[in-house]
């Protein structure tokens, strides 16, 4: 057959077939739609509330802004006005949805509240925001599933701090969809099958500026939020993230992303393992009896609670970045407070207009106030710009719900910590319920106002759910906390503790409504980087156990530290009442294997030593100081020095007691914790990476010591069980 014969072929096929009909045909370019790109000198026909947008839109980079691109033309929406403290909103009239997609640029704030909105029948259904620049990207929403009904965009700035802003322009209606770079958007929808999702991490901007973002829709309702930095390809990922969504399995989901490459975007997926879990708690650098994270930030401790048997430790946790962020409730569990199991996180930013699940605790309804039931857990937290929230569970902390009239408490400040007050003979009760009740709830907050500075404001309530100001105490800062302690263990002579963020504490008395301080000034336990400490709620046997962050940072995949549990004690000293800190005594139950020295003579410059086979170490040392100058206790990577004239551990001032001094060292790879004469000083400091351990030495310099007691306990691992799972 020859050409000829071929055209001849296909004309007749044409002749019989007739034209395509309409669905074989493709449909025709349509133009686009603008909806707005603010060049005029006002906002025409959108709904202006509050101040951040002024009257008009910005004519580009506003004072004291960094350079703003990637506009198009002249104007654009810019909410930095006031250097981010102004607020509002402006919502476009309805109109209705004729194409595929809305495209439009945006940057600025990465937060919840700095967002573009789309509202159908007055309900958000997506949101963008920026990604901590102030260069507009392009992005879009699918807005497909809407042809022919009628909707609505609502900007969003309701933050005032850092970022508290949002850069939109040129909002349009295309059937395109614009070609996205690794700047760009990129999304996909899956059936949960899975226990996580898991995203490949880059060690870079967090929710800084520079990273992306990533958001997680179950149902079309969005659970997820962070900013972070997906990595471009799997050779370029530090460690992988990983949401528990186990929970939504048969629901149809989707995840969006900005910044993510084409390649880094394809290994966000499902799966029933963490790619590199098998390495989790085996890094060189990984504490083995203090508890970390599996991957993220972490600081502040939260929520410590004994409920049912379980030890609850909360803890500020960014899951997804190495930096600060993303602030979410971590949650971790124990029967012992020595071995720990990482919980799915619990706390997380619920609503568009909430930024983060700030600091704050957990406590036991024991008597069903609030009406949640009795035993309830309730956990408080701060909502920043928003103020102190509430959210209860009633399965053990598995999961929580929060209350619907939050917040609970509006102030200028944060970190509520709430607990009982008991009534006894001499109280005056708040009312007849509070009576009848035989005591009161009391929130201890941070609060900042311009009549009284920074200080820790009093509430109390009967029901959790109200709350009234009773005093104010100046002079402390963030996660203060109200506490009793017997002095010298006699409950008859007890002492209120206000203990600060900043390790310092003051001694007085409560009426449950007032603090009175017995001292001027505060004094100190806790020295080294130490913070935002906390203590747990509901002990089973009424001791007061603490925990807090250790500033101390790591390479990854986790980065911070907390301090081992222990215990708070007051004692009469010398120098009067004072705290006391102590490594709980479960610590023992770690021993695998121990050595002691006899008792006998330091003399001048000549070591006495102990053979170890292990970094992890629990060491005693005390020693009658003698006419020595210094006295030196060494441990693999580590030296502990008592300058016996300057009287002072490490830095820290202690005197000798009946001229001894005694010293416990917990020593755990990147970190070391220090006990000066049992706990009268607690220190806190880095260590070294795992390190080959031979001896253990105490040494007396420019003079003679007596040694009285060394001991050098081995420690096992509190890992060794999640390693041993993960071998199986």
């Amino acid at each position: 057959m020859n050409l000829n014969i071929h055209i001849a072929t296909a004309c007749a096929a044409l002749m019989m077939t007739g034209p395509p009909t309409w669905a074989q045909q493709t449909d025709p370019l349509r133009p686009d739609v603008l909806i707005a790109d603010f060049e005029g000198d006002t906002y025409g026909d959108w709904k202006v509330e509050g101040e951040a947008f002024g009257k008009a839109p910005a004519k580009g980079t506003l004072p004291r802004q960094q350079h703003v691109s990637g506009f198009k033309g002249k104007g654009l929406v810019n909410t930095y006005l006031n250097q981010d403290r102004s607020t509002g909103s402006l919502t476009s009239p309805l109109f209705k949805v004729e194409r595929k997609y809305l495209s439009f640029l945006i940057g600025g704030g990465p937060h919840r509240n700095t967002c573009l909105q789309l509202l159908a029948d007055g309900k958000v259904v997506a949101s963008r925001s920026g990604n901590s620049d102030e260069t507009l990207e392009v992005s879009i929403f699918d807005i497909s599933g809407r042809l022919g009904k009628t909707v609505q965009l609502r900007i969003l700035d309701q933050a005032s701090g850092g970022w508290g802003h949002i850069n939109v322009d040129h909002i349009m209606q295309t059937d395109t969809k614009p070609k996205v770079a690794a700047t760009g958007m990129a999304e996909k929808e899956f059936t949960v099958k899975n226990k996580y999702l898991i995203i490949p991490i880059q060690n870079k901007g967090g929710r800084r500026k520079g990273g992306g973002q990533i958001q997680l829709f179950v149902d079309g309702e969005e659970v997820r939020r962070y900013g972070l930095s997906i990595a471009p390809s799997a050779e370029l990922t530090n460690w992988y993230a990983f949401f528990t969504i186990e929970s939504y399995k048969g629901k149809k989901a989707r995840v969006v992303a900005s910044r993510a490459t084409e390649e880094g975007f394809a290994l966000v997926k499902q799966s029933d393992i963490v790619p590199g879990e098998e390495n989790f708690y085996k890094e060189p650098h990984r504490p083995q009896f203090h508890f970390t994270q599996k991957v993220g930030w972490n600081n502040d401790p939260n929520g410590m609670v004994y409920h049912e048997g379980i030890w609850h430790f909360f803890f500020q946790h960014n899951p997804v970045a190495l930096p600060w962020g993303n602030m979410t409730w971590g949650h971790a569990t124990s029967k012992d407070l020595l071995h720990w199991e990482q919980q799915p996180n619990k706390l997380f930013p619920k609503t568009m207009a909430v930024r983060d699940c700030f600091s704050g605790s957990a406590t036991v309804d024991k008597k069903n106030t609030a009406g949640w039931g009795k035993d309830t857990l309730v956990a408080f937290f701060t909502d920043t710009g928003c103020g102190e929230c509430i959210a209860y569970s009633t399965d053990n902390g598995d999961t929580f719900t929060y209350y619907e009239k939050n917040p609970v408490v509006k102030h200028g400040g944060r970190d509520p910590k709430v607990t009982w007050y008991e009534y006894d003979e001499k109280d005056e009760p708040l009312d007849d319920v509070a009576k009848e009740l035989g005591g009161h709830w009391v929130m201890t907050v941070f609060d900042q106002s311009k009549k009284h500075g920074r200080n820790a404001a009093f509430h109390t309530s009967t029901d959790m759910k109200k709350w009234t100001k009773q005093s104010h105490l100046p002079g402390y800062f963030e996660c203060t906390e109200l506490f009793e302690l017997p002095v010298d263990g006699k409950q008859k002579n007890p002492r209120w503790v206000v203990y600060a963020a900043d390790a310092r504490y003051a001694l007085g008395s409560f009426d449950g409504k007032t603090f009175t301080p017995e001292h001027k000034g505060k004094h100190r336990v806790h020295w080294g980087p130490y913070y935002a400490s906390q203590t747990f709620d509901n002990p089973p046997d009424g001791r007061k156990i603490q925990m807090g962050w250790l500033r101390i940072g790591a390479p990854g995949p986790y980065n911070q530290h907390f301090s081992f549990p222990h215990r708070l004690t007051l004692r009469e000293t010398e120098e009067g009442i004072r705290m006391f800190a102590k490594p709980i005594k479960e610590i023992e139950n770690l021993r695998a294997k121990s050595n002691k020295a006899k008792p006998q003579n330091l003399a001048a410059d000549k070591p006495v030593t102990l053979s170890i086979g292990s970094d992890l170490l629990d060491v005693r040392l005390t020693v009658e100081v003698g006419d020595a100058k210094v006295i030196v206790l060494n441990l693999p990577g580590r030296s502990i020095k008592y300058d016996v004239t300057g009287q002072k551990l490490n830095g820290a001032s202690l005197k000798p007691v009946d001229s001894k001094i005694s010293i416990q060292v917990l020593a755990d790879r990147s970190l070391t914790e220090i006990v000066g004469n049992d706990g009268r000083v607690f220190i806190s400091g880095k260590g070294p990476a795992k390190q080959d351990a031979k001896e253990v030495s105490v040494v007396a310099q420019g003079g003679r010591a007596k040694l009285i007691a060394l001991e050098a306990h081995e420690l096992k691992s509190i890992w060794q069980h999640f390693n041993q799972a993960k071998r199986k």
